[in-house]
């Protein structure tokens, strides 16, 4: 049965838009439209249907927004840590008690299983929690000097007016991770979500509104990428970017971001292993792939791209994996299936592509291989063997429910073949060796390591990567000192009289 008949038969469940969808954008305290009057249609990835609109922005509705965002920024960064730590908190607390609505407007507009928009939502608001926490506790230092008569004060700041630009696979998570720690060391924040995706941004916005903040504080922009991002980057008012996206779109920010000298954070692309050694616990392997690589359907920047067997195991984990993947459904994601559809047309044509051309260079289907029975942009779980080192799936994100499994030999091989990418994101490995669990932990070059682990995302840890994949992290203490700045005062001793 198509998309269309699975429409009809009324298989894609009806729901109301939720009350916290809001149709404009967010400036200066205020719902706006665009100045042109423009707007931009938003497509449920399941059914391809438009599901509303939001404004179609540019470069003036950026300026005002940056300028409120500088007035509202003076009195906010005077308030005391502890109470912007209460509006933090009460933002997060929100979020947790609306919930349900809030993963209705992400499934809608993203796709993904409506159980795991709910986990994404209640993780989001975790950052929230942590960083209200965390945020009064920022300290600076007083140090001695060789100079009798002066002693040194070093002061935390915050940086001012921050933006940030985030992406469409998880429109919550990334927005709280950059959000949260601005609010609660006293930065302003303008937010663009991504085009595809700007329902649950905007909802975020709705709620910090309920909870008090003040206008100009927070901005949601939605429209024109290049305009929107043009007025951020250009601005010296705006003195740190913060970005979630493509290696290619962060470079361009990061060479634009140079005119003005402001700070930037890139959280980019990823090419991840996940090495199963001869030890390992195969059961538990095959558990950690199925977290880190299905979860979205695959479109995570951090899900295992290139995963890798030791030879004597390769034909045992292969088939359990196998076992384990044909038991996923597949359905629109308020079905809440095990998987949804791909979020774009542009992902279900790179993830199609992919798998095509590495079967044409001679990669063994294991299982699946195409668009699903459904339709639309819906594919099939899938699983390769043996594609050839070269094709784009072994170079670039697949981004999609595919799993292209390859064999290693030995431990030195699987390192090399681990660490031969310009990409250092995230890596994940199983072995029951603990001499070997350290030896290869140290040997991959990632920012982020899952050791016999499959799930590595939390707020107390900082989540960012290395050479191609980014600058700078998000979540602890790091993604803390992001939005702050040392001070260092010199002063001269106050002696009492002898």
């Amino acid at each position: 049965m198509g998309l269309q008949e699975n429409i009809e038969a009324g298989a894609h469940v009806a729901v109301k838009r939720p009350a916290l969808m809001r149709q404009q954008a967010f400036i200066a305290g205020h719902w706006c439209d665009a100045d042109s009057g423009e707007t931009m249609a938003i497509i449920d990835p399941a059914t391809q249907r438009n599901i509303g609109h939001v404004p179609l922005m540019g470069g003036e509705e950026t300026t005002r927004a940056i300028a409120a965002a500088v007035s509202a920024q003076r009195d906010w960064e005077r308030v005391p840590a502890r109470e912007r730590a209460a509006m933090v908190a009460r933002l997060g607390q929100l979020m947790v008690e609306q919930a349900d609505e809030l993963a209705v407007i992400m499934t809608l507009e993203q796709g993904k299983p409506l159980h795991q928009a709910r986990q994404e939502v209640v993780y989001g608001a975790s950052y929230f929690k942590w960083y209200a926490a965390e945020a009064p506790r920022i300290t600076g230092a007083v140090h001695p000097v060789a100079d009798p008569g002066k002693h040194i004060e070093i002061t935390k700041i915050p940086i001012g007016v921050t933006a940030a630009i985030t992406p469409w696979n998880f429109p919550i998570a990334t927005v709280a991770r950059k959000l949260a720690p601005a609010l609660a060391v006293g930065c302003a924040q303008i937010v663009k979500p991504a085009p595809t995706t700007p329902f649950t941004a905007l909802a975020i916005a709705h709620l910090a509104e309920r909870v008090g903040c003040p206008a100009g504080l927070i901005s949601v922009l939605t429209g024109d990428a290049a305009a929107i991002g043009a007025e951020l980057t250009s601005s010296a008012d705006v003195r740190m970017l913060s970005f979630t996206g493509s290696t290619a779109i962060g470079r361009k920010l990061y060479a634009d971001c140079a005119s003005t000298i402001k700070k930037v954070a890139l959280e980019l692309g990823g090419n991840a292993p996940f090495l199963v050694f001869e030890d390992a616990d195969l059961d538990a392997a095959v558990d950690g792939l199925m977290t880190a690589k299905f979860r979205n359907m695959g479109q995570v920047c951090i899900a295992p791209n290139r995963v890798m067997a030791h030879e004597s195991v390769f034909d045992d984990f292969r088939d359990r994996l196998r076992e384990k993947i044909a038991t996923l459904t597949v359905g629109p994601g308020l079905d809440d299936r095990d998987q949804g559809p791909l979020a774009t047309q542009t992902n279900f044509d790179k993830v199609r592509r992919h798998v095509k051309e590495a079967l044409e260079r001679g990669a063994t289907l294991v299982l699946g291989g195409g668009p699903h029975e459904l339709g639309g942009w819906f594919y099939q779980p899938t699983i390769l063997t043996d594609v050839p080192r070269g094709c784009s799936m072994t170079c670039e994100e697949t981004f999609g429910p595919v799993v292209a499994l390859s064999r290693f030999a030995n431990e030195k091989e699987a390192i090399a073949t681990a660490n031969d990418t310009p990409y250092g994101l995230a890596a994940y490995f199983y072995t029951s060796d603990v001499a070997r669990e350290r030896r290869i932990a140290d040997r991959l070059q990632s920012g982020m390591v899952g050791a016999n682990c499959g799930a590595i995302g939390t707020p107390a840890a900082p989540f960012g990567g290395i050479k191609q994949s980014g600058i700078g992290r998000e979540g602890s203490t790091f993604g803390l000192e992001e939005f702050l700045e040392a001070k260092y005062i010199c002063r001269p001793l106050i002696t009492a009289a002898d």
